[in-house]
């Protein structure tokens, strides 16, 4: 299947699933991130995309932010773990590096808000394998039919796409959500005497925390953007690249040890 048909693919079942806009970004080589924000899946910018992956930029996409949709991401996925999901529930299976991590998109019986989202995540990773680190409702998923150049520019391609199994119901990962309070904004860095204790100071030694902990660049960026916009206004965009690209070439750390994969 050629790269675009691959790009196709995907976008007709996630519309087949029941969503309709997308947030599109790239990840440039200096770690700065460049948004297309709610747009509808037929107007997404995918030459601009293309033009950017050549130039080894990496491609995400996510269901638009701001709305309920029926639609979870499962990241890092060992193979035989997504095959499970896969032949069970409708879902949607890319193949993002050649040992064999896979995003899942798990098709729900409901449309979930975005810290619905987030349960629902954190409750399915540990139970199939998958990161645990890229559980935040809002997080980014490469774009099938794209290089990843940060697996040595291998395609990423859609392996699997169930579309005639039922969704998954995620009311038993939901039944104590209303009980639990969920808190987006990011923890206090709490530095020692002497750091810098100003907001940017906080932000930084939160987006250096985060990132060593394993959280996808594309995460932070999108927490610190939300964190800062209410100090910062329209540059917190600008604000938000320039801090985890300078963070980036300082540091990266591997992310954090799987579970074993179990069925859901």
């Amino acid at each position: 299947m050629h790269a675009s048909d691959q790009t196709r693919a995907m976008l007709r079942w996630w519309h087949g699933a029941g969503v309709h806009r997308a947030d599109l970004a790239v990840m440039r080589p200096d770690g700065v991130m460049a948004w297309h924000l709610g747009r509808h899946l037929q107007d997404l910018p995918l030459p601009w995309a293309r033009a950017e992956n050549v130039r080894h930029a990496d491609v995400y996409i996510r269901p638009a932010r701001g709305d309920p949709w029926p639609l979870v991401l499962l990241d890092d996925v060992p193979g035989d773990a997504a095959a499970r999901v896969a032949y069970k529930y409708a879902a949607l299976v890319i193949r993002t590096s050649l040992p064999g991590g896979c995003h899942i998109w798990l098709r729900c019986a409901a449309a979930l808000h975005e810290n619905e989202r987030f349960h629902a995540q954190r409750w399915l990773a540990s139970r199939v394998g998958a990161d645990r680190g890229s559980v935040s409702g809002e997080h980014l998923g490469r774009l099938a039919g794209f290089r990843n150049w940060k697996r040595a520019g291998v395609w990423v391609n859609l392996v699997a796409a169930s579309k005639d199994l039922p969704p998954w119901n995620p009311a038993a990962a939901l039944i104590d959500f209303p009980s639990e309070k969920l808190n987006s904004d990011p923890p206090s860095a709490g530095p020692p005497s002497g750091y810098d204790t100003t907001p940017s100071g906080t932000e930084w030694g939160w987006v250096c925390g985060m990132l060593e902990a394993g959280f996808h660049p594309s995460v932070v960026h999108a927490r610190l953007v939300e964190h800062a916009r209410p100090r910062r206004g329209p540059d917190a965009e600008r604000y938000a690249s320039r801090t985890i690209a300078r963070a980036l070439r300082g540091r990266h750390a591997p992310l954090p040890p799987m579970t074993d994969p179990r069925e859901i």
